[in-house]
């Protein structure tokens, strides 16, 4: 019989960047190792419970990866602005919790460009690197722009991609069809394409406001996949509350078994036991 090897309310998993990233599976803040799992056939129970993970409530459904819908509707963390940084209304006197984005939305971030599935542009908090990549499925990544505040990096991202997309093809990231690509080489060519538009930006905000990043290394990552799929099945916890089959790799945040691929990231406060 599996043995129950972790049990709780879910988090996104963790990771460590080293020479193969190490991930981490979290149920109720406590950490299980996957990599030692590789190769082995795991089960994911879902127990039919979830609790928001801000107030801890019970919901019936988890909205925004984890939140009931009072603290969904009331959270600036939920608000529209984080997925679309540009649209920010801080300034307008109407953020839903200014002392939140201060300490969040009004710090710096870094806008880089990525190959996940293809080359992208996107933003993250400096205290997010390299996290960020690693829980996207990046084999590499480069960090081009120091940026004031979110809004800002968010009108610096939609300068670029005029040139360059800001999406990740998931399932082509997991089937691991992905070209190598020179992201200097890209950086520079985006940045000469764009340089009107981020002038403007400077001239707005403050040439201090919207800094180049010209020493940057590469950053790159390796996956612990055994066995890229061949078509991307994925597995829906609301639908099949039990999951299993052999792990044959840990992608993005994203489990692929022999049976299928399953996003641990969208079942964010779900109760659930590992066994394997």
């Amino acid at each position: 019989m599996p043995e129950v090897i972790a049990a709780g309310h879910l988090s996104k998993m963790a990771t460590s960047h080293d020479s193969t990233i190490q991930y981490q599976f979290i149920t109720n803040d406590q950490p299980t190792d996957l990599n030692p799992l590789l190769g082995k056939h795991i089960q994911l129970r879902y127990t039919g419970n979830i609790a928001c993970c801000h107030c801890g409530r019970a919901t019936k459904k988890s909205f925004s990866q984890g939140f009931c819908y009072p603290c969904f509707k009331k959270l600036a963390q939920c608000d529209t602005c984080i997925m679309s940084p540009e649209r920010c209304h801080y300034d307008a006197g109407t953020c839903r919790e200014p002392e939140w984005a201060d300490q969040f939305c009004m710090t710096d971030h870094i806008v880089y460009l990525a190959n996940s599935s293809g080359i992208k542009v996107g933003i993250t908090r400096v205290n997010q690197v390299p996290t960020r990549w690693m829980d996207q499925g990046a084999i590499a990544a480069l960090p081009i722009l120091r940026v004031a505040t979110r809004q800002q990096s968010g009108l610096v991202e939609d300068a670029l991609r005029e040139f360059v997309a800001d999406k990740t093809n998931w399932r082509k990231m997991l089937k691991g069809e992905v070209e190598q690509i020179d992201l200097i080489e890209e950086r520079d060519r985006l940045l000469e394409l764009a340089d009107g538009k981020i002038a403007e930006l400077q001239n707005r905000f403050g040439i201090q406001s919207i800094q180049f990043i010209e020493d940057s290394d590469v950053y790159e990552f390796n996956y612990p996949v055994n066995e890229h799929p061949t078509k991307v099945k994925t597995h829906n916890l609301d639908k099949e509350p039990l999951v299993e089959g052999v792990l044959q790799g840990i992608k993005g945040q994203y489990l692929i078994l022999d049976t299928g691929v399953i996003n641990i990231r969208k079942f964010t406060s779900y109760h659930v036991e590992l066994s394997a």
